[in-house]
């Protein structure tokens, strides 16, 4: 529940446009690495202090400042300092709990979205918030820590390939939420296999962890769906060419990327519907188990019931009764009582019905 609802407890009774750090307690170094491209060069640098970014910040034609930890909020605020960034924006940049959303402040735009990655121990999605300023000849992303899935992007700078090198700061921004999109799908194939694993334990031998199981998907494809639909209309808006900073030519990108938006909401919901299904599944596998165990002892109590009726009647009345003068007849009935008992619970565990 934590990763659905944050606590954002230090904020409250600040005025707005406070600068406060929201998230996971972090004494990592902030890094700052810058680059700058053309057409036929392209330079790499990670700086130490934020004044070092002023000589970049109207260089041509595109430069991109990534930032890796927002936990030091005097950095965050010199860097908006720099770049004239509106103090909200700044302040959202360090709550780590904000929807993926886009504000349009006319020379800029800030572009919030959810970067996922799936954790193949735990079987859980992490998130990390990451922050876009698209400006009309740069782009600086936040992220909460390192590693990131933005590597293809700068490959693709280094190297020239595509058209990033060619174009301008809007199809940068553009590759950026292309990558983490596409990582969407990774997520989506791995929880499918998990789904496809959880169907045939269900049908072939539910158990109650079978049922934690299930309810951990739920909670993913929740948590999944929470980070993916309202990045919809941070695309749409995009695409659509309301801000001046987005190309015609980038807008037929931005598309694509609405698609693929939308093909990862169809599955995630057909996820979720089966999901749901597999719960109807359980209930009535536990069921069908329960009817198959209630007609063998209705089976085996029918069985006794004449034998029951008939002890009943006649007891230990019989003259002639040779155990009953045996010295070993009591320990000896005793033992085969205990031996029944244990053979049924065994017999009853080797079917699962215990």
């Amino acid at each position: 529940m934590s990763r659905l609802v944050k606590k954002g407890s230090k904020k409250a009774g600040l005025p707005p446009g406070v600068v406060t750090y929201i998230g996971k307690e972090k004494t990592e170094k902030v890094r700052i690495k810058i680059i700058n491209y053309t057409q036929t060069q392209v330079t790499e640098k990670i700086v130490e202090t934020v004044e070092e970014c002023l000589p970049f910040k109207n260089k041509q034609p595109v430069t991109w400042v990534d930032i890796t930890g927002i936990h030091k909020t005097d950095i965050i605020e010199k860097m908006g300092a720099c770049f004239d960034l509106h103090p909200l924006v700044l302040e959202d940049i360090t709550t780590t709990n904000q929807r993926p959303k886009l504000e349009d402040f006319e020379y800029y735009l800030f572009i919030v979205l959810q970067m996922l990655a799936y954790n193949e121990k735990s079987k859980e999605i992490e998130a990390e918030q990451v922050s876009l300023i698209l400006g009309n000849n740069f782009v600086i992303s936040f992220q909460e820590r390192e590693g990131d899935v933005f590597d293809p992007v700068r490959e693709r700078i280094r190297s020239g390939k595509g058209k990033i090198r060619m174009a301008g700061s809007d199809y940068l921004v553009y590759s950026l939420i292309d990558s983490i999109v596409d990582n969407y799908f990774i997520i989506l194939e791995n929880i499918g296999e998990q789904i496809e694993s959880t169907e045939e334990d269900l049908i072939k031998n539910p158990k109650r962890e079978t049922l934690n199981v299930i309810h951990q998907l739920k909670r993913e494809l929740i948590f999944l769906r929470k980070s993916v639909w309202p990045l919809r209309e941070v695309i749409s808006y995009l695409q659509r060419g309301d801000s001046k900073l987005v190309k015609k030519i980038t807008e037929v990108y931005l598309k694509d990327v609405y698609d693929h938006t939308i093909q990862i909401m169809d599955t995630t919901e057909t996820f979720r519907d089966l999901v749901s299904g597999m719960i109807d599944v359980y209930l009535s596998s536990i069921s069908n188990r329960m009817s198959e165990v209630m007609k063998v002892l209705t089976m085996i109590a029918t069985i006794f019931i004449p034998l029951s009726f008939i002890v009943g009647i006649y007891g230990m009345n019989f003259r002639y009764m040779p155990e009953l003068y045996s010295v070993w007849g009591y320990p000896l009935v005793m033992l085969f009582m205990i031996i029944i008992a244990v053979f049924m619970l065994r017999y009853f565990r080797k079917k699962n019905w215990m």
